[in-house]
């Protein structure tokens, strides 16, 4: 079969944390009095199969659950832009690509807001062109990294210029004040900070990668009460209903079968799976449901073990630890979220048509102008 050609392929990934704090000192030394050492809520931190989460916000040093979403905007914008612009340059130096030749600069965050905001602040002090253009993706929740890659993805199909998307997010400005309800507990339990990038450029110009095979998104139209992430005067409120991680299972067959019956692909196909580590009954239902292998998801938990759940940047983070992928091994990424939404992409490894010290081109001569 002739490889396929004029595909979008990822060539480079980025990633920036800020420190590390042990969970169960989390639970001992904060949270653990915020709800007078509650035995069920203690069961689910430690049921919650994370080790380490990285923090912008420290509840220990810095306790927010009381600020105004207002502060905690105002916050979100100076924590958020070194990381991101620490993400986005170590992907540009691995993809080899001046920050002047990005033609598109997709940010993706649903912690945090601001206008001028993340993109242009990050397009201005990487040095990106003032003609750059730029898209924010905001408030879809864990899944959005992948709308994100769709976006990016036609980008740089249709224009033949290299794209950049970045997702950062900052929980642990979200902290909500007492009383705590389960849900919360669940919540405090599992979201962390972190912030991952990708470089895309047109599969014929550019060195080896993971083509970007195809995107596709189910909504659960009768569950959209089960995840929310509603805006209050305290900051961003999560609820998660027990159902969500059956509702999840529910739907994956038929998102994977989306992507993968049309293109004479099955299950066992795929070597690779990328699953969004949304807590550790998410990851169980979803392996018990395709009936994966242990050794199918462990970069899933071990992803979850050592960042928590980072929205939308977790599934960012996954593919980037299995990176790089053998060459025609097939990679299938999912994420799930509001909406009831389950979304997912179908990548593959790929060979490079150019070597690889070589830059992207920014602009072919046969490709379409601005």
């Amino acid at each position: 079969m002739a490889p396929l050609t004029g595909l979008a392929r990822i060539v480079a990934f980025g990633q920036s944390t800020p420190p590390a704090y042990d969970q169960i000192r989390l639970w001992r030394d904060y949270y653990a009095g915020q709800v007078d050492h509650d035995g069920v809520v203690e069961r689910v931190w430690r049921r919650a199969e994370v080790r380490t989460r990285h923090l912008t916000v420290s509840p220990m040093d810095e306790d927010v659950c009381r600020w105004s979403t207002a502060q905690r905007m105002r916050r979100f914008l100076d924590d958020a832009l070194p990381l991101a612009k620490e993400a986005v340059g170590s992907a540009l130096v691995a993809a080899t690509l001046p920050p002047e030749e990005v033609g598109l600069l997709a940010t993706v965050s649903c912690t945090g807001y601001a206008n001028p905001g993340l993109d242009v602040h990050l397009a201005k002090d990487l040095g990106m062109r003032p003609a750059v253009r730029r898209l924010a993706v905001g408030h879809m929740g864990c899944y959005a990294a992948i709308p994100g890659l769709a976006v990016a993805t036609d980008y740089v199909i249709a224009q033949r210029r290299p794209a950049v998307l970045v997702c950062t997010e900052l929980p642990s400005l979200h902290v909500q004040p007492p009383p705590h309800d389960t849900q919360q507990a669940v919540a405090h339990a599992l979201f962390a900070d972190a912030c991952a990038a990708l470089v895309l450029g047109p599969s014929q110009i550019v060195g080896e990668g993971l083509d970007v095979i195809a995107v596709e998104t189910l909504t659960d139209v009768g569950s959209t009460a089960d995840m929310t992430w509603d805006i209050t005067d305290h900051g961003f409120r999560m609820t998660l209903s027990s159902r969500v991680p059956a509702l999840v299972a529910r739907n994956v067959p038929a998102l994977v079968d989306r992507l993968l019956t049309d293109r004479g692909l099955a299950p066992d196909d795929v070597r690779h799976w990328a699953i969004h580590p949304g807590g550790p009954r998410i990851i169980d239902k979803v392996q018990d449901v395709l009936s994966l292998g242990d050794a199918q998801i462990k970069r899933s938990r071990e992803i979850l073990s050592r960042y928590g759940n980072c929205s939308s940047a977790t599934i960012l983070l996954t593919l980037a630890s299995m990176w790089p992928v053998p060459i025609g091994d097939y990679v299938l990424a999912m994420a799930f979220g509001p909406g009831l939404t389950v979304t997912g992409a179908l990548l593959q490894g790929a060979a490079g048509t150019m070597p690889p010290s070589r830059s992207l081109p920014s602009k072919p001569t046969h490709a379409q102008p601005d």
